[in-house]
């Protein structure tokens, strides 16, 4: 009885994880991610597998934890690829940013010369 219920605690979560890497994947985009929330899963996972193999207790229950620990690993590396993605925007955002107020210095620079002459 106890593996059924461990089993459909495994499905519920597992139904997730794999929601999660497509949302990831098409927003290319980590923000309202957080890497310690999912390292924290995957230790517990690791958790239950190790629970598993120490009892001996090799069974359908152990490839559900095998298969939601790859998901969430893939949710993790692609979430570390997203947090890139964001910074090397965010970078390409503030360099924009100061050439437009350099050029706009330089054009004001060369109004005031202008209004002098």
């Amino acid at each position: 009885m106890t593996q059924i219920f461990e089993t459909i605690m495994l499905i519920c979560f597992g139904i997730s994880w794999p929601i999660s890497v497509v949302k990831s994947i098409k927003s290319r985009s980590a923000k309202g991610k957080s890497l310690v929330f999912t390292i924290a899963i995957i230790i517990g996972y690791c958790a239950g597998i190790a629970g598993k193999i120490c009892s001996g207790a090799i069974n359908y229950v152990f490839w559900l934890y095998i298969l939601n620990l790859a998901v969430v690993t893939l949710d993790l590396i692609i979430s570390i690829i997203n947090i890139r993605r964001d910074d090397l925007i965010e970078k390409n955002s503030k360099k924009a940013e100061a050439i437009e107020v350099k050029d706009t210095d330089s054009v004001t620079s060369v109004g005031k010369k202008t209004a002098k002459a």
